[in-house]
């Protein structure tokens, strides 16, 4: 659903130019730094891009999802961390509060987060609950008018920049599953809040991940998502559901980067007397990838649209997701193949995007809790 032909062109043309001019140009220094210059993340907050998926009338620019996946498209034509930065608070860090939050909730946090003034994380995994979140360990225990929370989360991202967590912890120790579990508005600055050292990753230099502690940190009863108890873990998989889409976005864009460099090197490498872009080989490598491409594109906008649209998306949002992440993988070696030894050297900055993509198909799911969705939801359609 796009509302506004012209004011999202507008939007998309602004995060081109800024993509061009502001995040190309700072890749190497944030892979060598492992940070990102201040000056752009103030200018991402000038752009709206921390409130992208908030309504207006809190500050945000309120994006539909096909409009959320286009910008991603753009956005993600550069280094992955700097779509991360703001990554948790356009999706899973605000979105329990949108979806299941009073109005009280929502009026309180989500117009700092429009304007990217506090940075939210998401504090779901923990290091013996990953993909089977209903086992989580972090406890929630009611005392008069605060929970004291205590447990760890593991690889939190942004979480040393975070000023707020939406904290899923167990309040009901005797429900062992889902249903014990609750959602939380944490204020990061809270007493008994401790963080881990910054990860050393495989990729991804200048997104930063690490374990928060949380000490007998009280937490207001106010602060329950929605009130209610025992409804963290619905929160929690309707925020995953709309990740899902989002991430098939982010691969797409990092995938269109990708393959332009590998055709613009093929195109001036000269191999026997011509560009390597004209040996078949070469070509079959490029038209594989640009088909996966487009598949992984139209997929993503077909399952936006549906979300737009008011369906139920859990199975096509798990279909983009993993075949969209799985492509950007494909395309990120046959880059590096493309290119040759040249592909394998830092200063070309495809073994770079090499690494950096193979997160995708790790988080907000991996291949194979996507698969299990899918077949999942495909038996029970079956049978209904």
């Amino acid at each position: 659903m796009i509302r506004d032909n012209e004011t999202l062109e507008a939007l998309l043309d602004s995060v081109r130019r800024f993509v061009r001019e502001r995040l190309v140009p700072a890749e190497n220094e944030v892979s060598e730094t492992d940070e990102i210059p201040e000056a752009i993340v103030q200018e991402m907050r000038d752009l709206g891009l921390f409130g992208m998926t908030i309504p207006e009338k809190f500050g945000g620019l309120e994006l539909t999802m096909e409009e959320e996946c286009r910008v991603l498209f753009e956005l993600c034509q550069t280094a992955p961390a700097f779509r991360s930065i703001i990554g948790t608070t356009v999706g899973i860090g605000s979105q329990g509060i949108l979806m299941d939050g009073t109005p009280e909730q929502q009026a309180q946090w989500l117009p700092k987060l429009a304007t990217g003034e506090v940075i939210a994380s998401f504090a779901l995994t923990e290091p013996e609950a990953g993909s089977d979140a209903a086992s989580l360990r972090t406890s929630a225990r009611r005392e008069g008018d605060f929970y004291i929370v205590n447990g760890t989360k593991r690889y939190i991202t942004n979480a040393p920049h975070a000023g707020m967590f939406t904290l899923m912890a167990r309040t009901n120790p005797e429900d062992k599953g889902a249903g014990g579990v609750s959602s939380f508005i944490v204020d990061a600055k809270s007493p008994g809040i401790s963080f881990g050292k910054y990860d050393k990753k495989m990729g991804q230099r200048g997104a930063h991940t690490c374990d928060v502690i949380f000490d007998n940190v009280k937490v207001p009863a106010a602060n329950l998502i929605g009130l209610k108890e025992g409804q963290g873990f619905k929160t929690a998989m309707k925020v995953l559901e709309k990740g899902r889409i989002h991430i098939a976005a982010v691969a797409v864009g990092v995938a269109q980067r990708v393959l332009r460099d590998a055709l613009n090197y093929a195109l001036e490498r000269q191999q026997f007397g011509q560009p390597i872009a004209e040996f078949q080989l070469v070509q079959a490598m490029l038209a594989d990838s640009q088909a996966e491409l487009y598949a992984a594109e139209c997929m993503t906008i077909d399952a936006a649209r549906r979300r737009d649209d008011g369906k139920n998306v859990a199975t096509e949002a798990s279909c983009s997701k993993m075949f969209a992440t799985e492509m950007v993988g494909r395309v990120a070696d046959r880059a590096v193949q493309i290119l040759g030894g040249a592909g394998y050297m830092a200063e070309y900055g495809i073994e770079r995007f090499y690494r950096d993509v193979r997160l995708f198909r790790l988080y907000e799911g991996t291949t194979q809790i996507q698969q299990l969705i899918i077949a999942r939801n495909m038996v029970r359609a079956a049978r209904a």
